[in-house]
Order: C-alpha cells, then sequence, then structure tokens
C-alpha cells in the first residue's frame, strides 16, 4: 500500500545511524506515525561520510524495515540536511510598492526571491528560508505582515544553505533505491522550529544538538536561524575514550557511560557495576569519571568556541538548551555544562506519548515541518 497524501515520509541522517519515519497530523499537536525504520552506519565527520559505500546500504534497509512496520511502500522522501552539511546566511530584503497597500502572501514569496542571491549557486542550494522578522514604512517590526497596510515591506531573513555535494551524493544514493521525488529541509531548523514555541522563539533561543559524533550549536529568532556551526564531537567520543583507556569493548564502553554520575565524587576503590550476559563487570568509577569528564571539557570548549564565532548579540540569562542523543542521557550533565560554560544549562526533548527521547528531536522536527511545508505548499524545491 502507497503512503497516503496526507502521510510524509522523512529521513534523518544522524551522524551514528540513519532513520526513515512516516506520518500523518494527529489530534491536539501529536502526530499518528506509520511506520518508522532505522538502520546503523559509519556516519559522518568533519562534513564527510565515513564509509559513503555504506550510505546506500542503511538508508536502504532503514525504508525496508519502516515499510515492513507499516505495510506501506514509500516512493517519496523529506530529506533533514545535518548541521556539518549545512551553513546559514541571513539577510535583508526590502520591496517598495509606491503606495500604500495590503501585504498579502504573494508579496512575502517575492521578499524572499529577492533577497536569495544563493539561486544557481556552484556549491550551496538554499533548502529553507524563514524570517526573523518584518518591518514596515513606520518603522515597526511585526512577525506577521499580512493583511497589514504598508508602502514598503523589509524583512530580515534567514537561508539555510546545504552543500551541493551533500545533495548530488543523497540524490544518486536515493534515486538507486527508487525513491522518485525528493525533498529537502535542514534538521536543525526543523527541531528548532519544533522543541520552542514562537513566543519562545521571538526572544532568542539557544540550542546545542549533541549526537554520537556531531554536534550542531544554534542561535535563532522569530522562525528562523541566525548562526549556525557544527563540529565533529559528540557522545561516542567519550564511548571510544572509554573503550580506549579501560581496553574494553564498545558496546561494553556504551553501557558503561549510561553508568556514569558525573556529580559523584568517587575515590579509590568505588566502581561502576556493568551488567553482562552472565556476569557483571566492575569498573574503577574514579577512572571511569576522569576519562568521561575529560572528553566533555572538550566538547564545552568547542561550543564555548562556536558561541564566540557568533556575531549577533544575545541575553546574557538565555539559557543553552540541551538536545540529541549524545549528552543528554548523562546524569549530572546539566549542572556539569552549566560550570563549565558559565550559563544555565536546560534539558529539551520531545513530549510526545512513546516519542520522549531526546535522540528523536530532529526526526520530530523534520516530520512536523514536512507535514506543515504539505499543508502549505511551501517546498522550495524538488530534486
Amino acid at each position: 500500500m502507497a503512503i497516503l497524501k496526507r502521510d510524509v515520509a522523512i529521513l534523518d541522517i544522524g551522524s551514528k545511524d540513519v532513520t526513515i519515519m512516516v506520518g500523518e497530523r494527529g489530534v491536539n499537536g501529536t502526530f499518528r506515525v506509520k511506520g518508522r525504520g532505522s538502520a546503523d552506519y559509519a556516519g559522518f565527520q568533519n562534513g564527510q561520510f565515513l564509509e559513503p559505500e555504506q550510505v546506500k546500504y542503511a538508508i536502504g534497509l532503514a525504508i525496508n524495515n519502516a515499510e515492513t512496520s507499516g505495510g506501506i511502500k514509500i516512493t517519496d522522501l523529506v530529506v533533514g540536511v545535518p548541521g556539518e552539511f549545512a551553513s546559514v546566511v541571513c539577510k535583508e530584503a526590502t520591496l517598495n510598492f509606491g503606495k500604500r497597500k495590503k501585504i498579502n502572501e504573494n508579496d512575502i514569496k517575492q521578499l524572499f526571491y529577492t533577497g536569495n542571491v544563493y539561486k544557481k549557486h556552484p556549491t550551496h542550494t538554499v533548502v529553507n528560508q524563514s524570517p526573523i522578522y518584518y518591518s514596515l514604512d513606520d518603522g515597526r517590526r511585526v512577525i506577521e505582515p499580512r493583511g497589514m497596510s504598508s508602502s514598503l515591506l523589509r524583512g530580515n531573513i534567514s537561508y539555510v544553505l546545504a552543500e551541493n555535494n551533500f545533495l548530488d551524493f543523497v540524490d544518486d544514493v536515493l534515486r538507486e533505491l527508487g525513491i522518485r521525488k525528493v525533498q529537502y529541509l535542514s534538521a536543525q531548523l526543523a527541531e528548532m522550529c519544533y522543541l520552542f514555541d514562537p513566543s519562545v522563539r521571538d526572544r532568542y533561543v539557544l540550542l546545542v544538538d549533541c549526537g554520537y559524533i556531531t554536534t550542531s550549536v544554534m542561535l535563532a529568532r522569530g522562525d528562523g536561524l541566525l548562526y549556525l556551526s557544527s563540529f565533529s564531537l559528540g557522545g561516542g567520543f567519550i564511548t571510544g575514550d572509554l573503550s580506549q583507556v579501560l581496553k574494553i569493548s564498545f558496546p561494553e564502553a556504551e553501557s558503561l557511560k549510561h553508568r556514569v554520575v558525573l556529580s559523584w565524587d568517587a575515590k579509590e576503590g568505588d566502581v561502576y557495576e556493568v551488567q553482562g550476559a552472565d556476569y557483571i563487570s566492575p569498573y574503577s568509577a574514579l577512572t571511569t569519571n576522569k576519562v568521561v569528564c575529560s572528553r566533555l571539557d572538550m566538547i564545552a570548549s568547542y561550543i564555548q568556541k562556536s558561541l564566540d564565532m557568533c556575531n549577533y548579540e544575545y541575553p546574557d540569562y538565555l539559557p543553552i538548551y540541551l538536545t540529541g542523543g549524545g549528552l543528554n542521557y548523562l546524569r549530572g550533565i546539566r549542572d556539569y555544562l552549566s560550570r563549565k560554560l558559565g550559563r544555565r544549562i536546560e534539558l529539551i526533548n520531545p513530549t510526545l506519548p512513546q516519542i520522549s527521547k531526546p535522540d528523536f528531536s530532529s526526526e520530530i522536527g523534520l516530520l512536523d515541518m514536512a507535514l506543515q511545508n504539505q499543508d502549505n505548499d511551501n517546498f522550495l524545491f524538488v530534486r
């Protein structure tokens, strides 16, 4: 059975696995998930897939798993562009009408088109365009100008650009898998818009999405991203450090990481116990915490560098929201990062029944934005 017109299938490309989710709108802001499938793969680092030949197999397996779980056939996909393959540029654009008129939807589209100087760009393609704010001929800044009268419309517009190399690579993979239509969205913008109400975003939002190998740092206002910076460090590096220092397998190191309590002032002889198939392994809590904290300090320093590179001013009291599957599971991470970054840390994740883990932030955000764009016929382009 093919997916229905009201359904949307999204592809979330994480740094540890790829996920397909098919869903439609539910009641009271929920979603009805029709099918879901995931597959592990080597991921990406520094804007490059680590094992490109694996990507087709992983996406194909995720599609097959989603189709099997939902009894459906997927032919179209909305693909989330990860932060490491994207950049953000904000531009001022102005339309002069010559006389006062009521602003309509076509005026908004023309404003975005005027500001988009990246048409046929050799290395990047605009995948999202959204307003930070609008202003009218009397100088007022407004969030929603439709229906208002003005002789001009000015907009501070955020454009998210994806690398053409990434788009071309994913296009080729999906074409070989029989996907006939592909649309692209910024995964970071999608999760930002889903996790925070417009009233919160209008006052600025700082969000850090830390995954397995990659971390994205974002500043948003209104409906757009002001700033996006990504670097290749995440929770998987902590697992790797534990595996190397303690000379244990990756799965064991991952289990140990989830036992860590950052606030524990461990002493010699204190241990974390990890349950195996038929045994319990003790590991020095003192050594484990030192290894974990060392890597966390590095991640915190990269987050701080990303914030220092942001040219936009935002309130000192603004908290940093943390999401993603890389760090949110560490007990005590909020207080630890607060001390390191000198700013309040808040953990955030979707609040839907059975879809409430921070790992789901980007895929639920993509599903939400894809359904909105479907309702509004608002996709920028189809490849």
